[in-house]
């Protein structure tokens, strides 16, 4: 440190770009001089070039803690494998890294696979989590620090649907609150800017869509699945772009969740999607219907979006058979920017491998990793929500509104594994 001055400010921006956020944050301490470059645009552009190089999966864990019923979220994070096919072994490996353990002011957000119910949504860095359970407030949470903002309750029918975007331009990020298609109430959207966090009501044609699906946002656009919005087709992607606040629909033939795909929007679905659907709208038990599909082939569809006003669609189809792929409990991640797409197992059980799938399209090969260091963190068996594309942004971690930092973690209360160490 004290050889710094003999440093020009570009070489040291140029050494420190290459360090993880919580350090560059450190070290704006050391002196007004490096606070004040680690603050200016340039270095943050800078900070993000370099993190976007270096891609992430991120992992969202939910579950007990303690046996006493102690509730919490932890966030993990592995590089993510841009091209995993090179190597030649049948199953990689993958060191997790721990961020942050997160429960804050023991609000008891528990996760459900039932969108009417809870959403988790991924944007630029940030995580959204709401939960109607209990409390039922919405909360938005930088994942690597564990700083985060509770927002302002609202009232909702018992069912409700919100999603998570991020406007580029502005660099606001903003709460999207979708009533149920049968309850009362209004739909409602809230910015996370330097202004006050307020809802404000917002209207939407018509205004009771049935949502099928959580929301993803690509480049300023927040897309989500619905019914009942266009009579022509029977499901309809919505868009809402999140700067104008203006609402319009894609229709589709059936049922699919939606990705990024190289920066596009993309529809996918497996071949019995619409089986499964029905079987769990119905409220029926699926294992049946997996013990009487085991050997089946897995069937992928991908509808790859090139023109929006047209609405002209690029459709793949893949089939592959693998005894080591078992569809029913894995999820669909995303894409990486390379074109993978990733495969995420749904729970992880202390003491018992966790894999993540890389499927190359181009090549039709799938690509089996480990991911260890997860540690004996949850005393049962937890949920696992999985994001792709992770980067660290300085511009997250000012966020004027993310003020409330939770206690750290203590190694040794929770951790007995040394798989994974806290920064």
């Amino acid at each position: 440190m004290n050889s710094s001055s003999s440093l020009t400010n570009d070489l040291i921006m140029e050494i420190l770009s290459r360090l993880p956020s919580k350090s560059v944050a450190r070290f704006r301490c050391v002196s007004k001089r490096w606070a004040s470059m680690f603050a200016s645009p340039y270095f943050k552009e800078l900070f993000v070039t370099r993190s976007s190089a270096k891609p992430r999966l991120l992992f969202a864990m939910a579950g007990n803690v303690t046996e006493e019923d102690d509730y919490v979220w932890s966030f993990f994070s592995t590089p993510q494998l841009e091209n995993p096919y090179e190597k030649s072994s049948p199953t990689l490996v993958a060191a997790a890294e721990f961020h942050v353990k997160f429960s804050p002011e023991k609000l008891q957000i528990y996760h459900s696979y039932d969108p009417r119910y809870f959403s988790i949504g991924y944007a630029s860095g940030l995580i959204y989590i709401y939960g109607c359970r209990y409390q039922g407030r919405p909360v938005i949470c930088n994942p690597n620090t564990g700083r985060y903002a509770i927002l302002p309750d609202r009232y909702t029918y018992r069912k409700a649907y919100s999603f998570f975007g991020f406007d580029p331009i502005d660099k606001h990020y903003k709460v999207l609150s979708m009533r149920y298609s049968c309850g009362p109430g209004h739909n409602k959207i809230l910015t996370l800017g330097d202004g006050d966090l307020t809802w404000r009501k917002i209207k939407i044609s018509p205004e009771r869509p049935e949502i099928e699906s959580d929301g993803i946002c690509i480049n300023g656009v927040l897309y989500f699945l619905a019914v009942g919005v266009e009579l022509k087709f029977e499901y309809v992607i919505v868009c809402f772009d999140v700067r104008s606040e203006t609402f319009t629909y894609i229709g589709v033939e059936r049922f699919c969740r939606l990705i990024n795909y190289k920066g596009k929007l993309a529809v996918i679905y497996w071949e019995d999607d619409e089986d499964i659907y029905e079987i769990c709208f119905y409220g029926k038990d699926l294992d049946d219907y997996w013990e009487e599909n085991l050997d089946a082939i897995n069937e992928l569809r991908v509808w790859v979006l090139e023109d929006l006003e047209k609405q002209k669609w690029s459709k793949y189809a893949y089939t592959w058979t693998d005894d080591k792929f078992f569809r029913r409990h894995l999820s669909i991640a995303g894409a990486t920017a390379s074109g993978e797409i990733v495969f995420s197992m749904r729970k992880y059980t202390s003491k018992q491998p966790f894999y993540v799938f890389y499927f190359n399209p181009e090549r039709n090969t799938l690509q089996r990793v480990e991911i260890q260091g997860f540690g004996e963190a949850f005393k049962k068996t937890c949920t696992v929500c999985t994001f792709v594309n992770h980067v660290e942004d300085l511009d997250v971690n000012d966020l004027k509104q993310l003020k409330s930092v939770h206690p750290p973690l203590v190694k040794s209360e929770y951790y007995e594994s040394s798989d994974s160490e806290s920064d």
